[in-house]
């Protein structure tokens, strides 16, 4: 039984080392190629593509430089022309020693030569010229130069042409060489699939088998969860059962707290107990809408339309504790949302960044849009902030900061950003924070734009 398996195995190895000797010569082999080429384009480009224009425009300048020293005799203009034709022989020399082609090295010998002969006559003109009584006076010599400029211009339209020519060939040469590197790669990438598909095999035979037993396992569990949606449900419709006695016990402690003394001990604990009815009634409803959030209802609205109306509601009791309430709105894009939800979550960020300052403080409420999850092509996305100056989010409480009944209030029941989560994947949105401990916390709300914005 291990004999067949172990034949398998080996020729699967044997496979996957000649393929991967396959690519790796094909890799090297293209890297060669390339590298060749590259060194021949940087060996024609080492002159310049456009020697020929540098030569005639080159030349004219000399020529013009030798009138104007005819003319004026200014040593200025005599170092110019030593310089710029020293210049143009230097490059010359390196175009002929980079050639590419036999055409090229001939053509810049008779070049070469050429130009030799123009820099004798050029500097005839100017041991004569500094001789002469005055400008105009070298006619014979300004001639030959003009033969000779008119030759050089000639040489380099020959030289251009062959540029061109050695430019071809070596474009014929990458053609035909990449034409090779395609059929290597057409086969590596033949000997690619053939493994593929003998490593499908392999692994279909040797891992989805087993798989299958432990999906087996995975749908018990999926029945099991299930059964806790179902569980989840029956607690919704206890709660809803709950209320109906409590609101009856509320109401049976309001008529018994108008009969006793308002001093007394039994009306102390008539207080307790309706204060305790109170907080559990709480609790029930953040469960119940934890449980089932209602549907909301969807109007097109300003992004900092939730903001301007938190604003009036909420500065009040801040101002009271020293808290300021600051305003960036840096855009003001269109939503699609309901109103009444999403003031709602809003209020509970902004009291919790209000009991994690305390006293003396600020927030921030903040609008801005930002790329989709996509990157730079995905659409935009409105942002509302709330940023605060409090203490900061500790390590340990981030990792259960959205689970339901996770809290580290003493009287808080660990529903409020469980809620404010479900809420906003209702709206498409999520929410997301940003804290430092010591500095504040940012929480924000990421919204889609309405689809006519």
């Amino acid at each position: 039984m291990k004999s067949p398996i172990r034949l398998r195995l080996t020729g699967f190895l044997v496979a996957v080392a000649l393929g991967a000797v396959l690519i790796g010569w094909t890799e090297r082999r293209a890297w060669r190629h390339t590298d060749q080429l590259q060194k021949r384009f940087q060996a024609m480009q080492q002159g310049g593509f456009h020697l020929a224009d540098h030569l005639d425009a080159t030349i004219l300048r000399l020529n013009h430089t030798l009138f104007r020293f005819d003319l004026h005799e200014n040593p200025a203009d005599r170092a110019a022309f030593e310089q710029e034709s020293e210049a143009l022989k230097t490059r010359l020399a390196e175009h002929k020693v980079n050639a590419d082609s036999q055409t090229e090295r001939e053509v810049l010998k008779d070049l070469t030569s050429a130009y030799q002969s123009y820099l004798t006559k050029g500097h005839e003109i100017l041991q004569e010229s500094a001789r002469t009584a005055g400008p105009g006076s070298l006619p014979e010599l300004f001639e030959q130069t003009e033969k000779d400029s008119a030759a050089l211009f000639a040489l380099g339209r020959r030289l251009a042409e062959a540029q061109r020519e050695s430019i071809q060939v070596a474009r014929a040469d990458s053609e035909q060489a990449f034409a090779g590197l395609k059929v290597l790669l057409a086969a590596s990438l033949t000997l690619l699939v053939v493994l593929s598909l003998v490593v499908a095999v392999m692994v279909y035979r040797g891992m989805i088998a087993p798989l299958r037993v432990k999906l087996i396992e995975t749908r018990a569990l999926m029945e099991r969860q299930e059964k806790l949606a179902s569980l989840g449900a029956m607690a919704a419709g206890v709660a809803h059962e709950i209320r109906n006695p409590l609101t009856a016990i509320k109401a049976r402690l309001f008529t018994q707290r108008k009969l006793l003394p308002i001093d007394s001990e039994p009306a102390e604990d008539n207080l307790f107990i309706s204060e305790e009815i109170a907080r559990l009634d709480g609790i029930i409803k953040d469960f119940l809408v934890f449980a089932r959030p209602s549907e909301p209802r969807f109007e097109t609205i300003k992004a900092t339309t939730p903001f301007r109306e938190l604003a009036r509601l909420l500065a009040p009791e801040l101002e009271k504790k020293a808290i300021t309430l600051k305003h960036e709105f840096l855009a003001d894009p269109e939503i699609q949302a309901d109103p009444q939800q999403i003031k709602q979550v809003l209020i509970n960020l902004v009291k919790n960044a209000a009991e994690s300052i305390g006293q003396n403080g600020s927030i921030t409420l903040r609008t801005r849009t930002k790329p989709g999850r996509g990157g730079g092509r995905a659409p935009h996305v409105a942002v509302l902030e709330v940023e605060d100056t409090g203490k900061g989010i500790p390590p340990e409480v981030q990792k259960r900061l959205f689970d339901p009944f996770f809290t580290t209030k003493e009287s808080g029941t660990g529903l409020g950003l469980s809620i404010a989560a479900r809420i906003l994947e209702k709206h498409g949105g999520r929410l997301e924070y940003q804290t430092q401990v010591g500095q504040g916390t940012i929480l924000s709300i990421i919204l889609p734009f309405a689809h006519n914005s």
